[in-house]
Formats: C-alpha cells, sequence, structure tokens
C-alpha cells in the first residue's frame, strides 16, 4: 500500500511538472510572431470558400514537371498518407512552394487500414505509471493535444466515442477506475468525456451482447473512458484536398523511380517521377526532400544510399468487420488484455462493427492480407465477452494494415522500438519522417516542416498554421446540417426507364453530411440534377452522384480509389463492394473518359484488390468452429 501510494505521488508530481512545462512553452509560442494570424486567415478563407476547387490533376502535374534545378521547389514530399498530406498542408500554409507525390492514391496504404481510434494512450500511461518513465507520461500528454486538436480540425470526419472496458474482479474495478480517473486528469481541459463506473445491470443496458456470466467467472461492472473514433481515409484525402486548396501540387499514382543527385556535393535534389497512369516520366526538383513513404521509408532511402541501415519495424494489425447487431451504436468494447496479452476490441464504426488485435510482425507488401488463423483470433477473442454466437460467415470484410514503427538509423543502439515518430537527415538532402501514430500526424508534420526548413535554409513566410486550421468541409459544418439536405434535395434517380423522384432520407443525408461536411450540398445536387441519385449498394447510404463528385474534386483516379479511400464500401462490406464496381466503373469512364479496354482493366484491379480483403465469402478455408447456422 505505502509503494502504492508513493508511486501515486510521485506519478503527481510528474503531471504538475509537466503541465507546467507545457504551459510555460504555448506562451513561449504565443509570443513569437512570425505573421501566423493572416496566414492562417488566409488560408481559412481558401478553405472555407465552397465555390473552391481543387486544380486538376494535369495542372498539378504540370506544376512539378515545370520545376528545375535553377526554379525548384522548397519541398518535395513522397508519400500521400496522413503524414506526407500533413507536411504538404502544413508547408504549403507557411508560404513554401510545395509538392507532393503518392505511388498509389492518398491513403492507400497503413492511413486507410487503421484501428480508427484517435487515441491519446491510456497503455503508455499505465507504463508511465508503473515504470515511472516520464517519457512514456509525454507521449501520453502529446497524444491527448493532438486527439483534440484532430477532432477539432475535422469534426464532420470524427468524434468522440465512449469504450466500455469489462471488470471480472473487483481489484479490476479498482485498477480500471483509478487508471481511467488519472487518464482524465492527465486530459485536462482536453478531456472529452468523463470516464464512470457502471453496474452489471447498467453494463446490459449499455451493451446488451455484453457476456455477464460464463467460463467461472461473472462480470463486477464496467468503466466507460472516451477516446476520438474517425474516417481515416476520407480526413486523409481531406488533407490532400485541402493542401491542394492552399497552394501545393499534390498527385496521386505518380511514383518515384530514382532521386536526382547534384553531380558535386551528392545532395539530393529532386525525383525522377512516373505517372503510373498515362505513362509519363518527368523530373521534379526541390531544396529539400522529404521522405514520408510510411513502411516503404526505407525503399526510398536506398535510393539515396543503397547501404542505408533499416530503420523500420514492419508491424501488422489486423481488422474483421461484423453486423451492426455485434454492438450497440455509440458504444464500444475494449478488453485490454487478453489470455496471450493481446487487446482486443469491438467497435462501432459507420452503420458496422469493427473488431481487432493489436500488431504483430509482419513482412512489407503492397497489398497485406490477413491470415485465417488471425481472423480466427479475433473471434475466438470476442467470442470469450459476447452473449450471442460469432460466425465466421458474419465476417463482411477483413484486411490487414502495415504500421511502420520505427528505429533511429543515428542511436547507438536499437534495442527499444520508438512508439514515437523519428525525424532523421541520414543523407544530405533527404528528410526522413516516420513512426508516431494516426492521432499525432499533425505534430509529426511539423517537426518533419521544421527539419527541412533547416536542412535546405529554406524562407517561409509563417511559422506553423494547421493546429488552428480546419480541413476542407469543415468549416460551417454541424452536427444537424443533415437536415438542410433532407428538407431541400431530392434524390432524382433512373428506375425501369423513367426518372423519378425520391426522398434524401436521413440515413443518406447523415452520410453525406458526415463525409463531405459544408461541401455535401454539392453532391446532394448532382444527385437531383444528373440522374444520379440511385444507391450504389443495397443496404448502404453511398450514391452514384458520390462517384462523380469524388472524381471531379477528389482526385479519384479508379474504381479501387473509390470503394476503398472516398467511400468506404470495401473495408465495410467487401460482397457490396463487389457487386457495385459494374456502375461505378460506368460513372468514371463518363467522368474520365475511359475507352473499354481501360474500363476491363479497372474492373480486373478492382476484383484483385478485393481478394485481399477476407469476407467469409472468400474465406482461406472453414474449420466448423464459427459456422454457426
Amino acid at each position: 500500500m505505502a509503494s502504492t501510494m508513493f508511486r501515486l505521488r510521485r506519478i503527481g508530481a510528474i503531471i504538475t511538472i509537466s503541465g507546467a512545462t507545457l504551459a510555460a512553452t504555448a506562451t513561449a509560442a504565443s509570443a513569437q510572431s512570425y505573421g501566423e494570424g493572416s496566414a492562417l486567415e488566409a488560408a481559412r478563407r481558401r478553405v472555407a470558400d465552397l465555390d473552391a476547387v481543387v486544380p486538376r490533376r494535369s495542372v498539378q502535374e504540370a506544376a512539378l514537371a515545370g520545376t528545375s534545378r535553377v526554379n525548384p521547389l522548397d519541398v518535395l514530399v513522397i508519400g500521400g498518407g496522413a503524414t506526407g498530406c500533413g507536411v504538404a498542408l502544413d508547408a504549403a500554409t507557411r508560404g513554401l512552394r510545395v509538392g507532393l507525390v503518392e505511388r498509389e492514391d492518398f491513403s492507400s496504404g497503413t492511413s486507410s487500414r487503421s484501428t480508427k481510434l484517435i487515441h491519446g494512450g491510456v497503455r503508455y500511461l499505465e507504463k508511465a505509471v508503473f515504470n515511472l518513465d516520464y517519457g512514456q507520461l509525454k507521449l501520453v500528454f502529446h497524444a491527448l493535444k493532438e486527439r483534440k486538436q484532430v477532432i477539432q480540425n475535422a469534426p464532420h470526419l470524427c468524434n468522440a466515442l465512449p469504450c466500455m472496458n469489462p471488470c471480472f474482479s473487483w481489484f479490476e474495478v479498482v485498477y480500471y477506475w483509478s487508471g481511467l480517473k488519472l487518464y482524465d486528469l492527465v486530459a485536462g481541459p482536453r478531456m472529452l468525456h468523463l470516464s464512470r463506473y457502471y453496474s452489471v445491470e447498467q453494463s446490459a443496458q449499455l451493451f446488451p451482447t455484453l457476456a455477464t456470466k460464463g467460463k467461472d467467472r461473472s462480470l463486477k461492472g464496467t468503466v466507460v473512458y472516451y477516446d476520438g473514433q474517425m474516417n481515416d481515409s476520407r480526413l486523409n484525402v481531406g488533407l490532400a484536398c485541402t493542401a491542394a486548396l492552399v497552394g501545393a501540387a499534390v498527385l496521386n499514382h505518380a511514383e518515384v523511380i530514382e532521386l536526382i543527385k547534384d553531380e558535386v556535393d551528392e545532395k539530393v535534389v529532386g525525383a525522377r517521377i512516373r505517372d503510373t497512369i498515362s505513362g509519363n516520366v518527368f523530373e521534379t526538383y526541390a531544396k529539400v526532400v522529404v521522405n514520408a513513404a510510411g513502411p516503404f521509408c526505407d525503399s526510398v532511402r536506398k535510393m539515396a544510399n543503397k547501404d542505408a541501415q533499416p530503420m523500420i519495424a514492419a508491424s501488422s494489425g489486423v481488422h474483421i468487420v461484423l453486423p451492426d447487431y455485434y454492438s450497440p451504436e455509440g458504444m464500444g468494447l475494449i478488453v485490454p488484455k487478453t489470455k496471450d496479452g493481446r487487446v482486443v476490441f469491438m467497435l462501432p464504426w459507420l452503420g458496422r462493427t469493427i473488431a481487432g488485435t493489436t500488431d504483430s510482425s509482419t513482412e512489407i507488401t503492397m497489398l497485406p492480407e490477413p491470415h485465417e488463423d488471425e481472423i480466427q483470433f479475433i473471434l475466438d477473442a470476442i467470442c470469450d465477452y459476447l452473449n450471442v454466437q460469432v460466425r465466421r460467415s458474419d465476417v463482411l470484410s477483413a484486411w490487414s494494415g502495415i504500421r511502420p514503427l520505427a528505429t533511429d538509423p543515428k542511436a547507438k543502439n536499437t534495442e527499444s522500438i520508438s512508439r514515437d515518430h523519428v525525424v532523421s537527415e541520414d543523407y544530405p538532402g533527404l528528410i526522413t519522417i516516420t513512426g508516431g501514430k494516426w492521432t499525432t500526424y499533425r505534430s509529426m508534420a511539423e517537426d518533419a516542416v521544421d527539419a527541412a526548413i533547416k536542412a535546405g535554409k529554406l524562407k517561409p513566410t509563417n511559422g506553423c498554421v494547421t493546429d488552428e486550421l480546419r480541413i476542407v468541409g469543415a468549416y460551417g459544418w454541424e452536427l444537424a446540417s443533415f437536415t438542410a439536405l433532407a428538407q431541400n434535395y431530392i434524390r432524382m434517380k433512373q428506375t425501369k426507364g423513367k426518372v423519378i423522384p425520391g426522398p434524401m432520407d436521413t440515413a443518406v443525408s447523415k452520410h453525406l453530411s458526415h463525409a463531405y461536411g459544408s461541401l455535401a450540398e454539392h453532391v446532394a445536387a448532382i444527385a437531383q440534377n444528373e440522374n444520379l441519385g440511385k444507391r450504389l449498394a443495397h443496404g448502404h447510404p453511398y450514391l452514384e452522384a458520390e462517384v462523380a463528385y469524388c472524381a471531379r474534386n477528389e482526385y479519384c483516379e479508379s474504381a479501387t480509389d473509390f470503394i476503398a479511400r472516398r467511400s468506404r464500401l470495401a473495408f465495410l462490406d467487401t460482397d457490396a463492394a463487389r457487386r457495385a464496381l459494374p456502375r461505378i466503373i460506368q460513372i468514371l469512364a463518363t467522368e474520365h473518359k475511359w475507352d473499354n479496354s481501360r474500363q476491363k482493366l479497372e474492373l480486373q484491379k478492382a476484383l484483385e484488390f478485393l481478394e485481399t480483403f477476407k469476407s467469409s465469402k472468400n474465406a482461406q478455408f472453414r474449420d466448423g468452429k464459427h459456422n454457426g447456422k
């Protein structure tokens, strides 16, 4: 008891010191003037303009190809995930000349395959307390600060989510209650909502499928705390489009095939790039190149130095999607420690239930696939906590994502892999940013731009303003915005050769409002005025109009771009995405003027992509364990 009290006093002292340090830092930062106010207002005006349109893809490619050794960009970013797009946005709003290229699509890798949580790192807090580790505590402070800002800057795509921790002993009740109250305390003014204890009866009402008895144990209650949740790829695409609106030249489906070096000092001064859609090859020059390629950072680094020591330790996180009835709307279930020490969660997400585990080591591949034993592990694990049968046949989609855990190549030892991010210039002219997590993408980008400015002796017009800049669609959006869509628009659709009006019902209106924010009316107008008001898939709110809108306004260049990143059909229901493909391709063909051969190629590529999502219909095998009738 004395030892516990001593630890609590120590951690209390650490929190007090850290809070004072953070406050002092904030005061010092606010005292400096780099013209942030005017720069921020200018960026806000551009992003908030509902009539603003991102430059066409051809214009963006021309801007990149138009650079030269004597007229370079300030910064060229390689990688269009959350961090890369965050870097482009940060650098552009500092008045720098910026370009970004992405081999596949914005958010096509790790950033679209996350757990969908914006979290402060409650497990890091546990380590901070028991190991008296101030470094872990700083990670929590940092993540909680960024969690609040991510939600504020993209409120249409992010929300607070209550997460329930089941307790099967009174010790667990006290342990989790006190730990999560400490989490609230550390969050301070950035807290989303207070955590609290619920009795067994209250817990059963809040989460009806939660088992209260079984396997020689009985539930003693639950402790509910709050973290954030997001639509990850929609947020990533929003960052890319916001960067484009404030002046960055962003280009997806553009692969770096070689880094260009100065003949004299071997410094990296640009990249040779291939447009994978047209096949065009061009060169882009920049004073600094930022490598934000996620799991593929080492591949880019080896273009500069074939002997570069690896700094990525890849880990894989597998997730499955189940029908909505497995979890109630607005309440997640998190089991902090299973029998083998892993974390298991079940979270409501976009009208379905997402379940998964923590990460495990993996090989780096372009299209990672979940193994059947990993899917079965998740099913087994959640079975232990539910009073309903969990069936393999209910798995609507299953996918794997690769997380790039970072080691610093300059560190003297690599015994501990960083859960924080690493910024490194281990080759002249090439800044690498990797590690970290979705929650801290904005501050990671800020650190990378700071390093680029120093390395390239760049001259920004102002300091970082992204902490107060909302993304496209966020300005003017409110929770009740969907009602304007339902009241003012109809869905004109063609049925049996006739164009007939249909209601812009609540489900569709809410979906459009949350997916596109204040720009949702543009999508609704297309549905109403261009006879693109049909749903793409039964049971899902996605409209044909979204395909046209995304092609025109969000750099949607392929069928896979739409089913995976602009909409979330591939992640929510693989078979529904497969059925929707012909119509999606038909609309994209009209928008992009595809011929028949291109349409066939799009279908083939999209089907190959969907084969990596292991729904029940393309499971590798069945052992009968979860095949309830």
